[in-house]
């Protein structure tokens, strides 16, 4: 299937390039266009997901490849990626757009087949797609999933599609493939144009590089869509964390939910994964301050699935001085048979003797285990993180242990 969308993405695309050519010219234009951007999908570094079209410039500056590269005009492209390597304010971002574009068709359809399978809610809203067939943009109203917050319509893509920078890129030409006599007269950064009217003019070489790229095809694979901060960011961040007051004066608690956010899903990664920052459920009525995917890669994630059904933990933050029990019970409305019956309450204090029996009556009459961890919990994982002695991960463990002890038998 994916060698099938990927002939589709080329065959669409070069269709283009031959409009280009046989005089059509402003229709393969607009096309182009609009196929610059998909911001269903959200790939790319805007913060809001959302980016602009290329110009008008660009997109000639695209088709006319086709009538200036012989082989181009012949053959088509081969990969997306190599545009890169010829056309400037083309980068990687602009790859995944126009290939998500070209089959917007299959990715609705995905999207709809994966909401129905685990129960995603949809809405319907109007959305457009090209149609191949007809180089046509096609409108129509489908039942798809929404942002809530931005009311962006959303397109699922296959996990294992997803790669940080794709497999044909220019960096990775410059650097590995690039000869040097040419490397020495122009830098490839400052210079880059030069570059690539280098590469226009000598597309044999660009040729010879996709096919040395194809040859080492088995090393294409998805790679992690997280990567850790490093050491010294998270220890700052924890350290504005214990400086912040208590309650809300001056944003508190909102600057405590978004430092823990990020701290958070750093700490304990790979353990817990895929976290989800302010999950609000399809009424809109509850929102969960972070959810963490179980990976069940730990005997302490693996005992806690068992014993609680936790597939997901709910990790509530509560930058108050005192947890009082509508916070116990605010998390334990929250738990549900998606989520198990385990979950996580991160404060500033130490919790009072009182709430903490609240926590182990809870376990006693229902089964269900709430952890109340604090500051110096928070403090002990930053110093796991940086003496990489113990995983941050162990010191959850440590505190589950210790509430085991002191529920009855």
């Amino acid at each position: 299937m994916d060698n099938m969308l990927h002939v589709g993405i080329m065959h669409s695309f070069n269709n283009l390039g031959q409009m280009f050519l046989n005089g059509q010219t402003e229709h393969a234009v607009n096309n182009l266009i609009y196929l610059s951007e998909c911001d269903e999908v959200g790939l790319g570094t805007s913060k809001t997901k959302k980016g602009r079209p290329i110009s008008r410039e660009t997109a000639i500056s695209i088709l006319e490849l086709y009538k200036n590269i012989p082989q181009l005009g012949q053959y088509g492209f081969r990969h997306l990626g190599q545009i890169q390597l010829l056309v400037d304010n083309i980068a990687k971002d602009r790859i995944c757009d126009i290939s998500c574009s070209l089959i917007k068709s299959f990715l609705i359809d995905y999207t709809i087949d994966q909401c129905k399978r685990y129960k995603i809610p949809m809405r319907l809203t109007k959305t457009s797609w090209y149609d191949s067939k007809k180089n046509n943009i096609i409108t129509e109203k489908v039942e798809l999933p929404i942002n809530e917050e931005s009311k962006q319509t959303i397109l699922l893509v296959p996990k294992r599609w997803l790669r940080f920078t794709p497999w044909l890129n220019y960096d990775d030409y410059f650097e590995h493939y690039l000869i040097k006599n040419i490397e020495d007269e122009y830098d490839g950064i400052n210079n880059r144009i030069e570059v690539l009217k280098f590469n226009r003019n000598n597309f044999d070489l660009i040729e010879q590089y996709i096919s040395l790229k194809e040859r080492e095809y088995e090393k294409c694979e998805s790679d992690p869509l997280f990567s850790k901060i490093p050491v010294n960011s998270a220890n700052r961040k924890v350290y504005d964390i214990k400086k912040l007051p208590t309650g809300k004066v001056g944003n508190a608690d909102k600057k405590y939910e978004e430092l823990m956010g990020k701290v958070m899903t750093s700490l304990l990664y790979p353990y817990l994964d895929f976290a989800a920052e302010q999950s609000r459920i399809e009424s809109g009525t509850q929102i969960r301050d972070l959810i963490f995917y179980n990976n069940i890669s730990t005997d302490f994630l693996a005992d806690i699935y068992r014993t609680y059904d936790c597939q997901q933990i709910v990790v509530e933050l509560k930058n108050v001085k005192e947890i009082e029990r509508e916070h116990i019970n605010q998390l334990n409305r929250y738990m549900s048979e998606h989520f198990g019956r385990f979950g996580i309450i991160f404060t500033r204090n130490k919790p009072s003797k009182q709430m903490i029996q609240n926590a182990i009556d809870l376990w006693s009459g229902q089964r269900r285990c709430i952890l109340i961890m604090d500051d110096s919990d928070l403090e002990l994982m930053r110093s796991c993180n940086e003496n990489g002695q113990r995983k941050p991960i162990e010191v959850i463990k440590k505190k589950y242990i210790e509430f085991t002890r002191m529920c009855p038998n």
